[in-house]
């Protein structure tokens, strides 16, 4: 990849909005793009036994207007990755991601995920084959450490290790991982944070570009973040659950462009992206609720926005269910903001 594109993706990685399981598919990602040009957009986690033993490429779609978006492989095996990746990168994908960070048992019994924390050099081999197969960046998202680890000592080594590998660019959620013990939920709330650890670890590695992840809430807080020397923020479920507050100011506050546009303008945007979806002959027809679960808090903290979540909830997964019941839910989202 020319080294102009990559700095493209290192800009739009200031904020980024994370990769999340059943949160961040194309449908999402379509609306979060309507709703800030510049953030840098994640799929879910694919990993790689499911697109190279399994050929699942229908986990690589996407539509062109989500880029910039990065694809997050999960996997241990060197070759099997560097085959994933230049999957990946066939099908657009700017960045291909490893992720080193998911607790979950499901992804601790496959050897991947957080547990590869664990095995530093096994994540460089991963990442020097991904890099050398395609052209695509290829970047990390970790932890700072599991169970007993001292991540003043582990994630040194770990950054060192895959900077060695040809990695520029890693995500660190600031928490470690407590894979005996923790659910995944609790994962991403009890571990304690710390920021100062990772702002520490751009001092060492100064040409490595860092993005902080946990426990961002605000573009207030993001920015100051950047404002300490970080060169990007990813936020994961504020972004989800207020969408405009965070994505629909990100390219003003954090790159000083325009504000995106309002709420009720981007539910408009999305009429022909849900007819085009409704007759998707390739998926059997889809559904309205499948694009609809992540407009629920599009109108976050305005009047009528319970009504406007009540009425797609109750209604979007109905058979016939279609445009209709989108301007129904608008409809009663007014009737309570006019009372």
């Amino acid at each position: 990849m020319e080294k102009a594109v990559k700095s493209q993706i290192g800009v739009s990685a200031r904020l980024s909005v994370a990769p999340m399981m059943d949160w961040t598919d194309r449908h999402c990602r379509y609306l979060h793009r309507l709703l800030s040009k510049r953030a840098l957009l994640y799929t879910e986690m694919v990993t790689s036994p499911a697109l190279v033993r399994g050929q699942a490429r229908h986990l690589l779609r996407f539509d062109p207007a989500e880029q910039p978006v990065a694809l997050q492989l999960g996997g241990s095996d060197p070759a099997e990755l560097a085959k994933a990746a230049v999957m990946g990168a066939d099908a657009g994908y700017v960045e291909i991601n490893l992720n080193v960070g998911c607790p979950s048992d499901r992804v601790q019994s496959g050897c991947f995920g957080a547990v590869l924390m664990e095995r530093p050099a096994l994540v460089a081999q991963c990442c020097a084959a991904m890099i050398q197969a395609q052209p695509s960046e290829v970047t990390v998202k970790c932890r700072i450490g599991v169970d007993d680890q001292d991540p003043e000592v582990v994630l040194p080594e770990f950054l060192a290790r895959i900077v060695g590998a040809g990695v520029t660019r890693v995500a660190i959620h600031a928490r470690k991982a407590w894979l005996k013990g923790l659910s995944p939920k609790e994962n991403r709330d009890i571990p304690p944070l710390d920021y100062d650890l990772v702002l520490r670890m751009k001092g060492l590695f100064p040409n490595l570009h860092i993005s902080i992840n946990g426990g961002i809430a605000s573009l207030e807080h993001a920015k100051e973040l950047l404002d300490l020397g970080l060169d990007g923020v990813m936020i994961g479920r504020a972004a989800y659950h207020n969408p405009t507050d965070i994505l629909q100011r990100a390219d003003a506050v954090i790159w000083g462009d325009d504000v995106g546009p309002d709420p009720l303008d981007i539910v408009m945007q999305m009429r022909n992206y849900i007819d085009a979806h409704m007759v998707d002959q390739t998926r059997g027809g889809g559904k309205l609720a499948h694009v609809t679960k992540h407009m629920m808090g599009l109108f976050a903290g305005q009047p009528g926005s319970r009504q406007w979540r009540r009425y797609l909830s109750e209604n979007a997964h109905r058979d016939g269910a279609g445009w209709a019941v989108v301007e129904d839910a608008l409809a009663a989202m007014e009737q309570v903001a006019a009372a």
